[in-house]
């Protein structure tokens, strides 16, 4: 999108620098986020040895599937919420619903309420995620949207990692439980932080008629003034109209490409998120091991982020996409074999690399398809409809662990890797035949435009 010159604070740079404080409220946040999805994963096995909880493996992938069913709510009711809170004030409320859910775990006394628990977390992990993805991609330096997205996701496996040690350290000694415990830090520690520092999204005070609280927060961070086609639509007929924008001939095509590309992503994700350890547990492995590979797959998955982040900025997105679920397929194959504990603590580091950051990068390919006052409900629309992937993942796995076969759950994750690579290949052929290829969308992330509110 084009800007006056009016329409730029005078005698601000747009950088890392001047939005850091946003930036790395929104990386805490995630970091979080990313704490609480993988605690689960990481105690499971801790849970299915308790015969007091009452835990099977079939039901173990049906709560996987609450939690991200929840995620899914969150995720689509988020925007309309937005509306009338803000993004600032609904980031506070899902820091404040996951941190609840993961309460109420810490004191279930059967799987009900710990179910339960689950839900109420991940109804806060739906909303959190598209809201830290707009933050950071409204405050985002020009011509970095896709390096900024991937410095932001590496806080969700640094809280991944985080989950794991918990579950290495507290579970054995201190008992599942208290690895919930510490689920309760968010409310605790990013909560007052993101109620103190954080500010409101100029795009949506715009929305709101708040034009000069919204002029007022651009030239506090040195971002252009945001336009009317930088806001997000409001209201639910604003939010219909955008959403029937997606399916104009230009992109009508590109699309369900898109959502079917995260989809795969997401199921791969939160499949592996879910069950690795008891998948690497159920081929022989031992418990310790098993669940340090969490740690390791998470590991991978920062160094991925930052070599797809700037790969992507060289090549694109949707190239770089395609590449990494090939090679998430492939890693997903080589798990399937028993190999030394060595190279396949090697295997589950590179599948990490590529796993995570190939769904990321759907993300940002959402860049090159939908125009400037498109980009909201096409990036909403991309995570809302992935996160059925994510229902999908755990439960499926959890079915196939239910009957013995948790084997099939490495094949699943290689089929769903390909079915994303192909999605995501195709998109430009789509937007070629439906003669959108003459108009290329900019990259540089623009005030609310590439911004999901749900």
């Amino acid at each position: 999108m084009n800007h006056s010159p009016s329409s730029t604070a005078p005698g601000t740079s747009h950088t890392f620098r001047t939005v850091f404080p946003v930036l790395a409220l929104c990386w805490l946040a995630v970091f979080f986020d990313g704490m609480d999805v993988n605690i689960y994963g990481a105690v499971m096995p801790h849970m299915l040895d308790d015969t007091g909880l009452g835990l099977t493996p079939d039901s173990a992938g049906t709560i996987g599937s609450w939690t991200t069913f929840g995620m899914l709510i969150g995720a689509l009711t988020a925007g309309n919420l937005t509306d009338w809170l803000g993004r600032r004030m609904m980031l506070v409320a899902s820091v404040t619903l996951f941190s609840v859910g993961s309460a109420v775990c810490a004191v279930a006394g059967g799987i009900g309420l710990f179910g339960f628990g689950r839900f109420v977390s991940g109804l806060g992990l739906g909303g959190l995620m598209p809201l830290a993805l707009a933050m950071v991609m409204e405050f985002a330096p020009p011509r970095r949207a896709a390096l900024t997205t991937g410095l932001l996701m590496t806080s969700y496996h640094f809280g991944g990692m985080a989950a794991t040690g918990l579950g290495l350290w507290l579970a054995p000694s201190a008992g599942w439980r208290w690895v919930f415990w510490a689920g309760v830090l968010p409310a605790v520690i990013a909560v007052p932080m993101l109620l103190k520092l954080l500010p409101e999204s100029p795009g949506v005070l715009l929305a709101r008629g708040e034009r000069d609280k919204a002029d007022a927060v651009a030239d506090r961070y040195g971002l252009p003034r945001p336009t009317a086609v930088a806001a997000p639509a409001a209201g639910a007929a604003g939010r219909l109209a955008a959403v029937r924008e997606l399916f104009r001939p230009e992109s009508r095509w590109a699309t369900p490409l898109l959502w079917l590309a995260s989809f795969s992503g997401l199921l791969l994700v939160y499949g592996v998120s879910t069950w690795l350890p008891q998948m690497m547990r159920a081929e022989g492995y031992g418990l310790n091991s098993s669940v340090s590979f969490l740690m390791v797959i998470n590991a991978g998955g920062i160094i991925g982020l930052l070599i797809a982040g700037r790969t992507a900025d060289r090549f694109g997105a949707v190239r770089v996409s395609a590449i990494w679920f090939v090679a998430t397929a492939a890693g997903a194959l080589l798990l399937k074999s028993h190999l030394p504990l060595g190279a396949t603590y090697v295997v589950v580091a590179l599948t990490g690399v590529f796993l995570f950051s190939a769904q990321v990068m759907v993300y940002a390919a959402t860049n090159t398809v939908y125009r400037d006052s498109e980009r909201a409900a096409g990036l909403g629309w991309v995570t809302g409809i992935g996160r059925t992937g994510a229902v999908v993942g755990p439960w499926l796995i959890g079915v196939l662990a239910a009957g013995g076969n948790q084997s099939w759950g490495f094949t699943t994750f290689a089929l769903a890797g390909l079915v994303g690579a192909a999605a995501i290949a195709l998109v430009p052929l789509a937007r070629r035949i439906s003669g959108g290829a003459q108009r290329q969308a900019p990259v540089a992330a623009t005030a609310g435009a590439t911004a999901p509110d749900g």
